[in-house]
């Protein structure tokens, strides 16, 4: 075993690799950049090295900066981890030249499944099944659609390089071709550097099923069984279960087969993935199955693989990059049980999913019998615009698949995140929905189903909102938290009141708030050591709370600075200041199109003058790591301009102005 390695990786996977090295007795070194300066994995490392920048191309995709550091604390292997450099076979190269192993395949064998269109290539003359569709090099956009129009529509436009769903699209009228193999090949370019796609008929009712594969160096190769990731959003995995509802042992065989054949026949060393699309409208057959892609790297979802077989993968990829054998042959493997891992993100389901940042006010991340979590923040972290989104993995074991499902309902239910907003009760959802109970589902059960899971916009909670006004009104009445609270009990002295003092009828306070951005009055009552509280806002709401009760031991929600958690929705409650509030919170009414999240500007599709339809897009956005439409809010004419492309903006930043018609 190496003595000592550097982890070329951030977040949760850069603590997953920490904690497998250190059990091993490796010294451990991490990167990280300007923002990660105090993350959780360089707090976690033996030591650490600053590599750059925030942004990743100018520092977790800096391989010769990497190496460097390398160099300067004589890390004698540097463990990838997945996505940034982890399937780039020049870094692999460089780490040989440099005399410094690299944790991954031989860059022969990157290079062989790196590019989709040639793997596919390679996996027909392997005898591996592939999808029908066009894999060569000719990108002409003319050619390109007539391939797509032969193929048949809906055809999915894929970028040949990288993955995770990033320059990825479907398309299912011959129109909207052209736009979506634009898409495609710009979010390709800016994510792996290559605009080429290939294009191949989209399968009605898949379902995505993988294989584990491990080879050695001595031409040892086995398949540590299947995971099934069909649960997706936006070709974005969600939840990944092993092993695959339905599987039969038949149709194990023939895919850990062919997933073996595949990994042997670019000569693979170390943890793979095969990616297969099953035509899962037949229901999971051996004759049904066609090859994707393959990982070659560590895979996000790897834990529930870890679970069911009872391995260390990680530890099986340095002994592979010492030189040893695989530790077991393929008659030495057992599936244990059933396991499921959800993807904790910081992420806004009610409002598209989109990305959300801030500081974690509050990270409460579960436990108990049969739960795991990978996670790469803590309590008081930052979730930046830089990179993916990822708050936690949560993952459950169990004897069979329903009871690692009860399992992960209770860990999701002991989840609260404050802060940043999060999929938290999205994922509660979607372990209840009838349909995945069943096994019934597809890659396309999350969007058929988004109304029925919760992901869309919601009525502001009235409730959370009376509770948020309460914590408000106590933190005007009292002039410091010294004078109002004593021994964690609130004091109900009137001479700590900050209102007018007055005889006769209870005394009333208007409270003028932001909720979640939009001002909103409440009304507070104050008698005899009960407050309260009245809100307008979607029906009139009257909630009433004991005031020597501590506001935090509320039985139906948490309290956790401005914001207010109440069935795993959060809101934020705040007094509203006229000559401080961000005016930005109001935009849109006045044709102002403001970004959503902190991110970098794209592309502006618009200049000044233009006439644009309501839903036209105006610009676009990519944040932590995908690319997000503005649409024009109505009809109108574009007034300003007020970004270019390449800016970095921040959230609520105004970007398009447009006067109505």
């Amino acid at each position: 075993m190496h003595e000592s390695v550097l982890i070329a990786n951030r977040g949760e996977i850069a603590c997953r690799i920490i904690r497998s090295a250190r059990r091993l007795g490796m010294r451990t070194i991490a990167v990280h950049s300007e923002a990660d300066r105090n993350a959780l994995h360089v707090r976690l490392a033996d030591e650490a090295q600053l590599i750059g920048p925030a942004p990743a191309r100018d520092s977790y995709l800096r391989g010769d900066i990497i190496l460097e550091a390398a160099r300067a604390t004589r890390a004698a292997c540097i463990h990838p981890g997945y996505g940034f450099l982890s399937e780039n076979a020049a870094f692999a190269e460089c780490c040989a030249a440099a005399k410094i192993i690299f944790v991954g395949p031989p860059p022969a064998a990157i290079r062989a499944m790196g590019l989709k269109d040639g793997a596919k290539a390679l996996m027909q003359k392997a005898g591996v099944p592939v999808v029908r569709g066009y894999h060569g090099p000719n990108q002409e956009v003319k050619f390109l659609k007539e391939k797509a129009y032969e193929i048949g529509y809906p055809v999915l436009v894929k970028a040949v390089a990288g993955g995770g769903g990033k320059g990825m699209r479907r398309v299912d009228a011959h129109a909207d071709f052209e736009e979506a193999l634009a898409a495609a090949q710009r979010e390709g370019l800016s994510a792996f550097g290559n605009a080429h796609v290939l294009i191949e008929k989209y399968i009605a009712s898949p379902r995505h099923i993988e294989m584990q594969v491990f080879g050695d160096a001595h031409g040892n190769y086995v398949h540590l069984f299947e995971r099934d990731c069909s649960l997706q959003r936006r070709h974005q995995k969600v939840i990944e279960e092993a092993p695959a509802p339905g599987m039969t042992d038949e149709m194990r065989a023939a895919m850990g087969q062919a997933a073996v054949e595949a990994a042997r026949a670019v000569g693979y060393q170390g943890a793979g993935t095969v990616e297969f699309i099953v035509d899962g409208g037949r229901g999971l057959r051996a004759d049904g199955f066609f090859f994707m892609e393959m990982n070659t790297r560590l895979q996000v979802e790897h834990p529930v693989t870890e679970a069911i077989t009872g391995l260390d993968l990680v530890e099986w990829q340095f002994l592979v990059a010492a030189g040893e054998k695989l530790p077991l042959a393929q008659a030495d493997l057992r599936i244990n049980g059933h396991a499921v891992e959800a993807r904790l993100y910081a992420e806004d389901p009610e409002n598209g999913f989109l990305p959300s940042t801030g500081d974690l006010r509050m990270l409460q991340l579960p436990f108990g019998e049969g739960i795991r979590v990978d996670a790469g923040v803590k309590e008081g972290d930052s979730v930046t615009p830089f990179y993916d989104p990822m708050i936690a993995k949560i993952i459950a074991h169990g004897a069979n698949r329903d009871e690692a499902l009860e399992r992960l309902q209770v860990a999701l239910r002991q989840t609260l995140v404050a802060g940043p907003r999060c999929n938290a009760r999205f994922l509660r959802a979607l372990c209840q929905a009838p349909g995945f109970r069943a096994g019934d589902f597809d890659t396309g059960f999350i969007e058929r189903n988004l109304e029925a899971l919760g992901a869309v916009p919601h009525a502001l909670d009235t409730r959370a909102l009376a509770i948020g006004a309460a914590v408000v009104w106590h933190k005007t009445q009292h002039a410091n938290e010294k004078k109002g609270y004593l021994q964690g009990r609130l004091l109900a002295s009137p001479w700590a009141d900050k209102d007018s003092f007055q005889m006769g009828p209870p005394r009333h306070t208007v409270l003028p708030l932001l909720a979640d951005g939009a001002r909103v009055d409440v009304s507070v009552v104050n008698q005899a050591g009960m407050i309260d509280v009245t809100v307008v806002a979607g029906g009139a709401h009257r909630f009433s709370i004991d005031s020597r009760v501590f506001l935090e031991e509320l039985p139906d929600a948490t309290v956790a600075g401005p914001f207010v958690i109440r069935d795993y929705r959060q809101t934020e409650v705040s007094l509203f200041d006229p000559l401080t509030v961000d005016a930005t919170h109001e935009a849109g009414g006045d044709g102002a199109v403001v970004s959503p999240m902190h991110g970098r500007i794209v592309a502006v599709l618009v200049n000044v003058g233009d006439a644009v339809a309501k839903g036209q897009k105006l610009a676009l956005i990519e944040a932590m790591k995908m690319e997000h439409a503005l649409v024009a809010p109505f009809a109108g004419s574009v007034t300003e301009v007020l970004a270019q492309a390449g800016a970095q903006v921040a959230q609520g930043a105004r970007i398009v102005a447009i006067a109505a018609q």
